[in-house]
């Protein structure tokens, strides 16, 4: 055969291998991925002595046993594993490691491939909740339950608490689940839970309890439960007994809708067990709260705001008014708002404007509250006229206002109780200004006019027409001066220096003309008033950088008004009022002082003036994390003269204490000199637990001591022990 005929045969079996390697090149690839993916990961079994029993294809392993396989690791000191069905038994120390938690046992049975097994005699850990349990069953990758074991958050082998259960259900990093607890502390039980369901996501327990005792309640236990409905739907349970007032439950509900807003509801109630043993005075008290508050933003112009507070409590109007359902049960409540308000407020902006709309109705009867229904405002703020330099403002209102003062009404020949009032009321204020400068002062002047109509008062005078005129400017500029100083000395770390000074005055006159409709009725005038002023700012501020920041090392403002001869009725002469003095100083970074005074310098009803009238300060010392130090003093002349003092300090990891004292240094004949209060604390850290007792002494009331426990894995749950004594009684003599 030719060499032609070989090449060629040679050419044409390469063509034919290389179309069969074309078409076919995807199916060879698919069977090696295949093949790839078919290949099982090996379990890796490390030991003093490791043994092979291919005929059982078991691997037996003893002394520092070690076995990896995806991403678990089992140590123990004796290993038996079958290497087909992944099932492993380990005895001696057997520990089981993985993302989810680790787990420890006398002996432990698992399967590397399910991820599941039993563990006797067994110790968990799922962060950040520590347990033991007789038997411990590994469910799946993603869950394991405990049988007649506990749980806590603290790792201690002996722990400060712990929750014993039944039945203990952990899905590490999502839930836990128990059922028939019983909460100890220490070795001592407290209470029983049916059960407990807590979110590891959601760092507030579901459960919250407080016991204690108070001298109004007696021993006492606060409790809330937590629920959620559905992902828009969740509130808390109350249930609440006080040894001497009885029992109160509730309910609060916090919601979101998609079209109408969001909110919160409140309701609790007491049959509150009454202490009186007067003839009339009935057994019980109903006591009880209804508070609902809702915000819907309608669209990107308008919104709307609502609160109702229903609040019914027979004991105040029966035993007496000291007393107030919101300050007896939610005193932090009563703090902030003593008398909450009901009412509806909607907010609407245009383009240049906004209008609101409020009504506000008084629902509880026993406290006087204004009414207004309806207040409709108007305000147009700083609108550019067309292309002029000049700006109009209005604000107009109107008022349908009410007074309704507490029941019971008064008597018909009651002089001495005041009537409700009720009157409607116009008002409107146009004001025109020109802002503008001239050379380096900012100067703007305005011209405004005010009109208002009543058709009574508060004092039921009768209707009244007002209309005030005014004018004025104000002018202000800044100087400033940069100091190139670079300088360390006594440490105050000084980058530059710049110096503004700011001075502004603020010049209005105004005349007013108040027109009663008595007087017009039978020939009166008007009464008019007409006066000029000046308000008189300097500021003064002196900065400086720090790493990059500026910062204020002194900032000084004085602060005064000066009277031009008023056209009253009582025509007196122009006057200074009095000056106010504010200075912050910041030194050094741990180091800040803020002061204020107001100098006397005129008093139309006494010859003593030019004179400080009162001074107030406060030096505060910044050490580091949880150490500090402040003292202040309270000036008032002829009054009060009182020194603070308020310590915080850390002494170790373990324990820190504070200190607080009120000292009146003053020579006010009705307040005895020496210390009005003083207050003692110390913070104990129990591994798990904060444990802080606190002392106060306050000179009239009394002294208290309490003791507050709280966990650290949730702060916001604390056990509270509050007992008060030596507290004055109604009418005994006090030091005050």
């Amino acid at each position: 055969m030719s060499r032609k005929v070989i090449s060629y045969e040679l050419w044409v079996m390469s063509f034919v291998i290389f179309l069969f390697l074309t078409h076919h090149s995807s199916l060879i690839t698919h069977h090696y991925c295949y093949a790839q993916e078919k290949k099982e990961e090996p379990i890796i079994v490390n030991g003093d002595t490791v043994e092979y029993s291919t005929d059982a294809k078991e691997v037996t392993a003893t002394g520092n046993v070690s076995v990896t396989y995806k991403g678990s690791k089992l140590t123990c000191q004796k290993l038996t594993v079958n290497t087909q069905t992944k099932d492993a038994e380990a005895e001696g120390n057997a520990r089981l490691d993985d993302k989810k938690g680790v787990v420890e046992g006398t002996k432990i049975k698992y399967n590397f491939q399910t991820k599941t097994g039993t563990i006797i005699d067994s110790k968990f850990r799922a962060n950040p909740y520590f347990g033991k349990a007789d038997k411990t069953e590994k469910i799946s990758d993603t869950e394991f339950m405990a049988k007649r074991g506990y749980f806590t958050s603290c790792n201690y082998d002996n722990p400060h608490y712990r929750i014993k259960s039944r039945r203990i259900n952990v899905f590490p990093g999502d839930k836990i689940q128990t059922k028939d607890d019983i909460f100890y502390l220490g070795r001592a039980p407290l209470f029983y839970l049916p059960q407990y369901n807590h979110s590891l996501k959601d760092p507030i327990m579901h459960v919250q309890l407080m016991p204690g005792k108070k001298k109004d309640w007696g021993p006492y236990m606060l409790s809330a439960w937590r629920y959620k409905l559905t992902d828009n739907v969740s509130g808390r349970i109350y249930f609440d007994y006080r040894n001497k007032l009885g029992v109160a439950e509730g309910f609060g509900a916090n919601y979101t809708t998609q079209q109408f807003g969001k909110g919160d509801f409140k309701y609790y109630y007491t049959q509150e067990r009454s202490r009186f043993f007067n003839e009339g005075v009935p057994a019980e008290f109903q006591r009880y709260l209804i508070r609902w508050r809702h915000k819907w933003v309608i669209d990107k112009q308008t919104d709307l705001t609502s609160e109702y507070y229903k609040i019914v409590d027979s004991k105040r109007i029966i035993a007496g008014t000291q007393y107030n359902l919101l300050k007896d049960y939610f005193f932090r409540e009563y703090e902030k708002d003593a008398q909450p308000l009901s009412y509806i407020l909607v907010h609407h902006v245009f383009s240049y404007s906004s209008m609101d709309f409020l009504m506000q109705k008084r629902i509880n009867r026993w406290y006087s509250q204004e009414e207004k229904l309806p207040e409709i405002k108007y305000s147009l703020p700083s609108l550019q006229l067309g292309e002029t330099p000049f700006y109009f403002d209005n604000s107009s209102s109107y008022v349908n206002y009410n007074y309704k003062y507490n029941v019971p009404a008064p008597a018909a020949d009651d002089t001495s109780t005041r009537r409700d009032v009720t009157y409607n009321k116009f008002d409107t204020t146009n004001k025109f200004s020109l802002p503008t400068k001239i050379a380096f002062i900012n100067f703007t002047p305005f011209i405004s006019g005010q009109e208002a109509y009543s058709d009574n008062d508060k004092n039921n005078y009768g209707a009244t027409s007002t209309i005030v005129f005014s004018t004025g400017s104000d002018a202000s500029t800044k100087f400033y001066r940069l100091f190139n100083i670079k300088s360390n000395f006594l440490s105050l770390d000084i980058n530059n220096l710049r110096h503004i000074i700011t001075p502004s005055i603020a010049y209005s006159y105004s005349k007013s003309s108040i027109m009663p409709s008595s007087k017009a009725r039978f020939g009166g005038g008007a009464t008019t008033a007409a006066g000029s002023s000046a308000s008189l700012t300097l500021s003064n501020k002196l900065q400086t950088k720090r790493k990059g920041q500026s910062i204020d090392l002194v900032d000084f403002n004085a602060t005064t008004s000066y009277a031009i001869k008023p056209k009253t009725e009582d025509k007196r002469g122009s006057s200074l009022s009095d000056f106010l003095f504010e200075l912050k100083l910041l030194p050094y970074s741990w180091l800040r002082i803020d002061a204020d005074t107001t100098y006397k310098h005129t008093d139309r009803y006494s010859a003593n003036y030019r004179h400080f009238s009162n001074i107030n300060y406060d030096i505060n010392f910044d050490f580091g994390k949880e150490r500090s130090f402040a003292v202040g003093q309270r000036y008032l002349r002829k009054g009060g003269n009182e020194i603070t003092y308020d310590l915080n300090w850390r002494l170790n990891p373990k324990w820190r204490f504070s200190i607080y004292q009120r000292r009146n240094i003053g020579h006010d004949p009705t307040l005895k000199r020496g210390l009005r209060e003083q207050e003692y604390s110390i913070s104990r850290d129990l591994h798990c637990w904060t444990w802080d007792i606190t002392y106060n002494i306050k000179r009239g009331y009394g002294e208290s001591i309490w003791f507050v426990f709280r966990l650290k894995a949730f702060p916001e749950i604390e056990f509270e022990f509050d007992q008060q004594y030596h507290q004055p009684k109604p009418g005994s003599q006090s030091n005050p």
